[in-house]
């Protein structure tokens, strides 16, 4: 791997400007999907109360590079260390327990209700369990209060997908980490979900998100991928 490849952009710049404190961070971070380099030369740090928007066209990096940092997959050169400590050596647990994940894939069980699969979840990664009370009023929050009880093997593909999403709602996570969280939302599900991460991020957590849609928080940071991946290709052809 190519992985002291340049990549300077101005829009890129964004993405690497140091934060105070920086729990989070990618230095000379280099990544690929099967023989093709995505990502060179990348560098994010992210600290208490920030987030960042990534975005760039399908196939530039950024559901590759959105599961490396949830941990869900080690192909990768360079730093990604947690809380100062490398998530390779020490920092992995610590992260994983701090981190929610929300990708394509809404991991829900089909044959239970979203009650049953949101107490489910909230069992396993909530600290003081949700009352019935605030499961209805979370999914309540992502438009399915009248589909508590109806099992997800009836629902639609994108009422399977708001099943995951009101886990936002009951989350203590400090990381956030969405994977094109608006899809098959309707407008007020979009506006709820916004004050929902604005909301987390003022009580200092973090964010990384990945979106075509325009966000109305203006405290996010943007990075476009398409720049370094155009980039870094143009540097392996030389």
């Amino acid at each position: 791997m190519a992985s002291n490849t340049s990549a300077s952009t101005s829009d890129a710049s964004s993405a690497d400007t140091p934060s105070a404190a920086a729990i989070l961070q990618l230095d000379n971070f280099s990544c690929e999907r099967g023989e093709r380099l995505l990502l060179a030369s990348f560098s994010l740090a992210l600290a208490a109360g920030e987030g960042i928007r990534i975005e760039g066209p399908n196939g530039s990096g950024k559901t590759t590079l959105l599961r490396i940092i949830a941990g869900l997959s080690d192909r990768y050169q360079g730093l990604l260390s947690w809380r100062g400590t490398d998530v390779r050596q020490r920092g992995g647990a610590s992260m994983a327990a701090e981190t929610l994940y929300i990708g394509h894939s809404p991991g829900v069980k089909s044959l239970l209700t979203p009650k049953e699969n949101l107490a489910w979840w909230a069992a396993i990664h909530v600290h003081q369990p949700p009352s019935a009370e605030q499961l209805q009023q979370a999914l309540a929050k992502v438009g399915l209060a009248r589909f508590c009880d109806t099992p997800c093997q009836q629902l639609s593909a994108g009422q399977q997908r708001r099943v995951a999403l009101a886990r936002l709602y009951l989350s203590q996570h400090t990381l956030w980490i969405l994977d094109e969280p608006f899809t098959a939302i309707d407008k007020q599900g979009v506006t709820e979900l916004e004050q929902q991460i604005a909301r987390h991020l003022k009580r200092g957590g973090m964010a990384i998100i990945t979106t075509h849609q325009a966000m109305q928080i203006s405290s996010l940071r943007q990075c476009t991928l398409q720049d370094f991946t155009t980039n870094a290709a143009q540097a392996c052809a030389e």
